[in-house]
């Protein structure tokens, strides 16, 4: 039998892999969430990170803290108008899904969801404030809003364990 021993980073060979997926941070107030969004991307392939609105943005001890120097790989860009971006990304073709539990939200592993990925059009996915969630413009301006089912009391869960979920769902769709 052999042994099944961990890698170490300098191990690893990344595939370099990039989804056409892209992600907008909006009001995402915690550096250490924004320094873990950077890790995230990195680790799934994800085209470009959007940081708008109040969001937290490099160089900041605590993003570079949390990322692990991931800030550095991924393509990023600061936004004060996260309509304009959402205007400007719907008109060069991105399919705008919100991941937010509302009264018309789907959910991310249902039917519905999956038919909406299958058009194989670039993705758009955007996150809110961990306190407040998305703003209402930026629900009306979008496709799709999806929710990853909460089985809980909670109606919500981190940021950050929520992108990583809905991030998942969507590379996992592309063939």
């Amino acid at each position: 039998m052999e042994n099944n021993t961990q890698l170490t980073h300098r191990e690893h060979n990344s595939s370099k892999k990039k989804y056409p997926l892209c992600i907008i941070a909006d009001d995402i107030s915690s550096p250490s969430n924004v320094g873990s969004l950077f890790r995230l991307c990195d680790a799934m392939g994800i085209e470009k990170l959007y940081l708008c609105g109040d969001t937290a943005i490099p160089p900041n001890s605590k993003i570079n803290k949390t990322s692990r120097a991931t800030e550095k790989h991924v393509d990023f860009e600061h936004h004060s108008s996260t309509e304009n971006l959402v205007e400007k990304l719907k008109s060069t073709g991105y399919l705008i899904i919100s991941l937010e539990i509302t009264t018309t939200s789907v959910a991310i592993n249902s039917p519905c969801f999956i038919d909406a990925l299958a058009n194989n059009k670039p993705i758009c996915l955007i996150l809110g404030s961990e306190n407040a969630g998305i703003n209402q413009t930026l629900l009306n301006m979008s496709d799709l809003t999806t929710h990853i089912t909460m089985h809980g009391n909670n109606s919500s869960m981190n940021v950050i364990s929520a992108a990583s979920i809905a991030c998942y769902e969507i590379t996992s769709s592309y063939k």
